[in-house]
């Protein structure tokens, strides 16, 4: 992995957050992978992004419960592919990469707030009347 981020460069790394599935064989290798990647980037200064599956397809599709066919058609239109990555494991990876751009072209705001009233009392200037 050190040897992809010397190659390419990257400016950060943006990676889908673990989640429990079915095979606890499967996700155990998933998070040893993750792990290895998340190292890497930071053994060179590298920030790291997580994301949730969730979000990931709520970023791409509109809908966090899309199948991995509707994220795939999605980035396909998105990115005028002509055809599809041969594994959907490539597009899982896409969607990541896709769903970080989206979240980074997305102002983030320092506070939250519960409601239009806890706003409008912390940013007065922003009422027009």
């Amino acid at each position: 992995m050190v040897a992809l981020i010397d190659a390419y460069h990257p400016d950060e790394l943006a990676i889908e957050a673990p989640f429990f599935g079915k095979n606890v064989q499967s996700m155990l290798k998933l998070g040893r992978a993750q792990g290895v990647s998340i190292a890497a980037a930071l053994s060179r200064s590298i920030p790291v992004f997580e994301y949730t599956p969730r979000k990931i397809k709520q970023s791409i599709t509109g809908k966090g419960a899309a199948t991995k066919e509707q994220v795939a058609a999605m980035l396909q239109r998105f990115l005028d592919m002509k055809e599809a990555p041969e594994t959907m494991d490539a597009t899982d990876a896409l969607a990541v990469a896709v769903c970080h751009f989206f979240q980074k072209a997305i102002p983030q705001t320092q506070k939250n707030f519960s409601g239009w009233k806890g706003f409008l009392s912390a940013n007065p200037d922003r009422l027009s009347r």
